[in-house]
């Protein structure tokens, strides 16, 4: 009977449907069953899903168990999950049999679940309410038996008693965020908790814990019930990046320590968030009290239009991710995906929750239908969001249920397609991806209308229609370069060679129909713009330079021709900037940056580029590390160009752009010291920075130089030394122990990977670890105890100079204070003047030998940096004040940026107001006009007489400052 079932099915699905039926051929023995119906429904099920196939391999009596109780073809009671996991728990004595109890319960309950979805037993709603149910029971049984395991270890933890209320015993609240909040869990989703107690206090009746190290002993131990991997699997992986702080912030809040981080630094996309929070574990009644202390957060009392702004700016981001990654196969973050309904509804959730409490719901099918009415749009909307989200719901099920992978990816190859095709109920992959189409255009129409307005084109020009006529002609050079000179451009013959060898070019001669047409659509209304530039010619060859670049990736054309203001950015950055032309050429995803002018010119500060890339990195899953670097490296390039359109067009002055190039290095160097210690923590456990005591983590990261000065610039490597101050005889506390010193030369290590290894997105940085002690032959890694014995007793006066310009960058906030008097101790050492004066001087004249211009171009040339009067002279002038006077004046050294430090020679005496504005007017010259040759690709010195006043100021105020 099977075997004839099996030939009914398409001859794509046959094989692995035949394969699967060999698999659980166990289970079927002596099965006892009287549903009509069942043998259908098992090769429609072993058609789908290799996951049933397998789990009834390894379990052959499951498939009997789910039948005798009619579980397959029966609806659960909401607390049906509850009651059974409960029992089997009943008899768990030990964390390991908590684990083992907890993911046999999971694959018994999944295969009953996939196996009701692809039979159609049960709609999209009821499975993902199954699904969440399932996950609701999993983390509260587990936290119940962890709670109790935990009190009779550490005692029960209670709160602070007061006058009117004594102690009162404390539970944790779990928080369910996204589609767990929302009861629409999917077949191979993770789950976004966030864990929160009610108040500080102490445990009683054990060894004395505070609260907050109790509750997050007992979170760590309950995301490894439910996430880590034993032989039998896992429960659900668990994300808890959506906390306060994220991946940075602790694992558990106070409910006092998440309303102030909600009212004061809550983020937009965090209301996104919060609109599905439920709480899925522990105290109930606690938790019920939390969410409606943040509903203010969430819920705007006015009408909140600034959330289409909002929700537009997250959805760019997804936009971005898609066209980056090759995303459009996704149903959910491609075009006219799942995400793309969740933002209509959840658009007006945020705009008029406040008002209407109608609209302070989680689950999206029951927003949507409520939208005619609470705000306008049509009812045949409404309906065509609701079938086309149940649509693509299934389809992701579908594509989940193959193998409980978290994808949703359409596949690519013949019997995958077939696979979906057939659990989706049509006879062929064309018809399934027909209809699928028609869905999600019809999604993207209704997002369109309300979030994402398209810019309106300009009318097309006689002077269009002309640059099509030349495309399509065949000129020689004579012709085409008097073309040119019609149409205004400024280098007839440049810009006609450039054109010429567009056309020409293998790549334009090989595109596809589709990218022909969108390269013609593009051209007239770009060449437009380029003629109305002053220096045309050129411009046009940068911009060719990008066209090139993204010939075969033609949905940048599309991108640019249909966002007419991203074209115009595009070629005024460009006529300002061949860097700016060059870098797009190397990295045209960085394109998407040109949309948003409002961001383009706005370059955000520290704290907004510290939440960006916490977005950005929150969905992508910790231990893949090559995305994570990919993300970084995305987030590093697209921020710089935001900051050069700002630097090209005036927006910034030089200090501001120096400032964020610095704050991106700050932000980016903070998440990657997260991501190594995270990834070697895992492994080897923490080091003690003494026994029985963890690092916190005890390490820093050190910036000098450039990074310490608060001065870089685009390109700039960064000069840093690792410090770290634990117990270098100790061990970690981990499966695999290894030693603090080594642990710690690891943590660098992988660091400095994170940073310099190339990608398809290039490299972060380029790090130069040099000014380490001892050098390249030093420690990679130094204690602080080493690091300060190294400059007391061996350090040249050279790298005290160093020092003037160290500062912390991240870590450790306590290990930051005592580098500080560290630093403080070494450089106010009192020092005789003159001999300081002559080892300043003979380092000076030495590295003018080995880098400044020689002697035969001296007198046209000036290098900017390393001549005579340049900015590397201005660097040593308060280098050598700041060792020479910081015992009488430590305000000389409480800044390491050289403008800072001119300051407080000026207020203190040590040079006067005159000379002291000299130099700071003088080295911002040198240092706009070293940005002006980096924007525009030019290496090199400058012409002698450039800067002759600044040169001649700047060595008078050298001589008088070190008494030659």
């Amino acid at each position: 009977m099977l075997s004839q079932l099996i030939k009914k099915l398409p001859p794509l699905l046959q094989p692995c449907a035949k394969l699967n039926l060999e698999k659980c051929s166990a289970s079927l023995e002596n099965l006892d069953h009287s549903v009509d119906r069942f043998d259908d429904d098992l090769i429609r099920v072993l058609s789908g899903s290799d996951y049933v196939a397998d789990q009834l391999s390894r379990n052959p009596r499951l498939l009997d168990d789910l039948l005798s109780g009619a579980d397959l073809y029966t609806d659960y009671p909401a607390s049906e999950y509850r009651r059974r996991l409960e029992q089997s728990l009943a008899q768990v004595d030990s964390e390991e049999l908590l684990h083992s109890v907890l993911r046999k319960f999971r694959q018994r309950e999944m295969v009953r679940i996939i196996w009701r979805d692809l039979t159609r037993t049960t709609d999209m709603r009821g499975t993902t309410a199954d699904l969440s149910a399932l996950a609701d029971a999993c983390i509260d049984q587990a936290l119940a038996w962890l709670y109790s395991n935990h009190c009779a270890k550490w005692g029960t933890p209670y709160s602070v008693p007061s006058e009117d209320r004594p102690a009162q015993p404390q539970k944790l609240v779990v928080l369910g965020m996204g589609k767990l909040g929302a009861n629409e869990l999917n077949l191979s989703s993770d789950i976004d908790l966030i864990f929160a107690y009610p108040e500080k206090g102490m445990t009683q009746g054990g060894r004395g814990l505070a609260n907050q190290d109790f509750f997050s002993r007992l979170g760590q131990k309950l995301i490894q019930a439910l996430d880590s991997i034993t032989a039998d699997g896992f429960v659900f992986r668990t994300d808890m990046r959506l906390r306060p702080y994220g991946a940075s912030g602790p694992l558990v809040c106070s409910f006092p320590a998440m309303e102030e981080y909600y009212q004061n630094q809550g983020r937009d996309w965090e209301r996104y968030a919060m609109i599905k929070a439920r709480v899925v574990g522990g105290d109930q009644q606690a938790g019920a009290e939390l969410l409606e202390m943040l509903r203010p957060f969430v819920y705007r009392k006015y009408i909140d239009f600034s959330a289409f702004d909002s929700l537009r700016s997250m959805k760019e981001m997804i936009n971005k991710e898609v066209r980056r990654k090759g995303l459009h196969g996704n149903v959910k973050l491609g075009s006219g995906g799942i995400r793309e309904v969740e933002f209509v509804a959840q658009a007006f959730q945020l705009i008029r929750g406040g008002r209407d409490p109608r609209l302070q719901q989680r689950e999206l099918l029951n927003i949507l239908p409520l939208l005619p009415e609470t705000v306008g749009i049509p009812e045949q909307a409404a309906t065509e969001l609701v079938d086309a989200y149940t649509f693509l719901r299934n389809a992701e099920h579908a594509i989940q249920a193959v193998a409980d992978r978290q994808t949703q990816e359409l596949p690519t190859d013949p019997v995958g397609q077939a696979r979906i095709a057939y659990s989706m109920g049509f006879d062929s992959w064309d018809s399934f991806i027909a209809e699928l189409d028609r869905q999600r255009d019809r999604v993207t129409g209704h997002f369109a209308d309300v979030i994402a307005p398209t810019e309106a084109a300009p009318a097309a020009t006689d002077q269009t229609s002309d640059w099509l006529q030349l495309w399509n002609s065949e000129l020689d050079d004579t012709e085409g370069e008097a073309f040119f000179a019609r149409h205004g451009l400024d280098d007839p013959q440049q810009a006609w060679k450039a054109f010429s060898h567009l056309k020409s070019s293998r790549s334009v001669q090989v595109m596809q129909a589709v990218g022909y047409e969108r390269l013609q659509a593009v051209l007239p209304k770009l060449m437009d713009e380029v003629a109305a530039t002053e220096n045309s010619a050129e411009t046009l060859e940068r911009v060719f330079l990008l066209i090139q670049a993204v010939i075969r990736r033609s949905s940048y054309l599309v991108l640019l021709a249909e966002n007419p203001g991203a074209m115009k950015q595009l070629v005024r950055l460009c006529s300002a900037s061949a860097w700016f032309s060059e870098t797009l050429a190397k990295q045209p995803v960085l394109l998407d940056e040109l949309i948003d002018q409002r961001s383009l010119y706005s370059p955000p500060s520290k704290e907004a580029l510290q939440s960006d890339l916490r977005q950005q990195l929150l969905r992508i899953p910790e231990e893949d590390e090559e995305q994570l670097m990919d993300t970084l490296r995305y987030f590093k390039s697209a921020h710089a160009l935001i900051v050069a359109a700002s630097d090209i067009t005036g927006v910034l002055p030089l200090m501001k752009v120096s400032d964020y190039l610095t704050w991106l290095a700050e932000v980016i160097l903070e998440v990657v010291l997260e991501i190594a210690w995270r990834q070697l923590s895992e492994k080897h456990g923490v080091p003690l920075k003494a026994p029985g005591v963890p690092c916190d983590p005890d390490f820093i990261i050190v910036g000098y130089g450039k990074m310490g000065g608060i001065e870089l610039s685009y390109g700039s490597d960064l000069d840093l030394v690792f410090v770290h101050d634990a117990d270098a005889s100790l061990y970690t506390q981990g499966n695999k122990p290894i030693a603090n010193s080594v642990f710690f030369t690891r943590l660098g290590q992988k660091i400095i990977h994170i940073l310099n290894t190339f990608t398809t997105g290039g490299h972060l940085y380029e790090v130069d670890m040099r000014l380490r002690p001892s050098g390249n032959s030093g420690l990679l890694v130094s204690s602080l105890k080493a690091f300060s014995e190294y400059q007391e007793k061996e350090a040249w006066t050279w790298e005290h100079q160093a020092l003037v310009r160290a500062r912390v960058i991240t870590g450790s906030e306590s290990l930051r204070q005592r580098f500080e008097a560290v630093r403080a101790d070494i450089l106010m050492q009192p020092r005789e003047h003159g001999a300081l004066a002559e080892e300043v001087v003979k380092m000076r004249e030495k590295m003018r030998e080995h880098l400044g211009t020689s002697e035969k171009e001296a007198g046209e040339l000036f290098n900017l940096k390393q001549d005579r009067g340049g900015i590397v002279d201005i660097e040593f002038i308060v280098q050598f004040s700041a060792l020479a006077y910081s015992h009488q004046y430590p305000e000389l050294i409480e800044f390491t940026d050289n403008i800072r430090i001119l300051d407080a020679m000026e207020h203190t005496g040590v040079m006067s107001a005159d000379d002291a504005e000299t130099l700071r007017e003088a080295y911002k010259k040198y240092r706009s006009v070293g940005h002006r040759q980096v924007l525009q690709n030019r290496t090199g010195p400058v012409s002698a007489s450039e800067l002759e006043d600044c040169r001649d100021a700047v060595i008078r105020i050298w001589n008088s400052q070190l008494k030659l």
